[in-house]
């Protein structure tokens, strides 16, 4: 151990996404190459001597108790958990955080020393993992609200094969069985149909952690509060989602000593006839059993919305994978008066 396929593979696998920027000490990580880098997992983040690394993936990730404040990270799966090495801007980005953040060295900031902040989640204490829409994120939920954890990898790619090797990881694990189930009769079985909404779909591994997909019902939600976002201009059956995805909106702060930008996440659908960037909540969503009360903020929050027949140009930059994409619109104020007018005057 390990092969030298497996090598290969993490080495191919550890590149920081062009677009996001990250600390020196993950910067570092990135650089390392084959039997170096799984050398500096055995000497700095490994708990167990005999566990073996078996995947390598770089997302960003976002904390149940912080669900404001995406985070890049370096997600290291082995045979006995899943590491989370953060970029350690994050200790600083929330002065009220849980107390789980180990912040006794916060002294070593004006030395040469780079410190990472890295958080375990044992596969023993994982419960479910709830995939998104299209396999844009995931997220893993442990027995607590401190050990819930999104990963929004914003690749369908990426999510599926970190899923796959969370499936064959989870495969070694002994775990007691399952007790038998118990026959249902007839009554039970179809009595206590209480809800009306059809649950997701559950697959539950054999070491009895729950993988829960989205159902067509979800998509059918979407379209209704786009829908309801629309004005009820359209008709909901001819209301089509053709795209959903996660992506990035640019902001740019002109007049500094540099032209900055900064990148935030949004939800974009696109419509037959519309395009909306929404503000997801993608950590709360489905509640988890402990939760007691609902979230703070609904899962879609409308940020901006467009008619597709005002757009006037797209401009697309010419760069490597992530694309830019700038959508020029005609602005047009108050371009619904005639319709809202009329509404007023004649009727209800």
């Amino acid at each position: 151990y390990p092969s030298e396929f497996l090598m290969q593979k993490i080495t191919e696998d550890n590149q920081i996404p062009v677009h996001l920027h990250v600390s020196v000490s993950l910067q570092y990580v990135a650089g390392l190459k084959g039997r170096a880098l799984v050398e500096f997992f055995h000497s700095n983040i490994a708990e167990v001597e005999n566990e073996e690394l078996r995947h390598l993936m770089w997302s960003s990730v976002l904390f149940y108790k912080t669900p404001n404040v995406e985070v890049m990270a370096c997600v290291l799966l082995s045979t006995k958990a899943i590491y989370f090495l953060l970029d350690d801007s994050f200790i600083h980005a929330d002065e009220h955080q849980s107390d789980f953040w180990n912040k006794e060295n916060s002294d070593c900031e004006n030395s040469s020393f780079h410190l990472s902040c890295c958080f375990v989640l044992k596969l023993n204490d994982l419960q479910s993992v709830n995939v998104g829409l299209f396999d844009q994120y995931f997220r893993i939920t442990g027995h607590s609200a401190d050990h819930i954890v999104t990963c929004l990898t914003r690749d369908s790619y990426n999510t599926h094969t970190f899923i796959q090797q969370l499936m064959a990881v989870l495969s070694l694990l002994a775990r007691t069985p399952s007790p038998e189930p118990v026959d249902k009769d007839f009554y039970s079985e179809f009595g206590s149909k209480n809800t009306g909404k059809m649950e997701n779909y559950e697959l539950i591994h054999s070491s009895r952690v729950k993988f829960i997909y989205p159902n067509e019902e979800e998509i059918g939600d979407l379209a209704f509060l786009v829908a309801e976002k629309m004005d009820g201009l359209t008709n909901l059956p001819s209301l089509n989602i053709l795209l959903y995805v996660l992506a990035f909106q640019v902001n740019h702060f002109e007049g500094s000593a540099q032209n900055t930008s900064s990148l935030q996440p949004k939800t974009l659908i696109l419509t037959s006839s519309d395009l909306f960037l929404f503000d997801e909540d993608y950590i709360s969503y489905p509640l988890p059993e402990f939760a007691k009360e609902p979230p703070k903020r609904d899962k879609y929050q409308l940020a901006d919305g467009r008619r597709i027949r005002d757009l006037d140009r797209v401009l697309m930059g010419y760069q490597t994978y992530p694309q830019a994409l700038t959508f020029v619109f005609d602005d047009v104020q108050n371009q619904d008066l005639m319709q809202n007018l009329t509404l007023d005057h004649f009727g209800e």
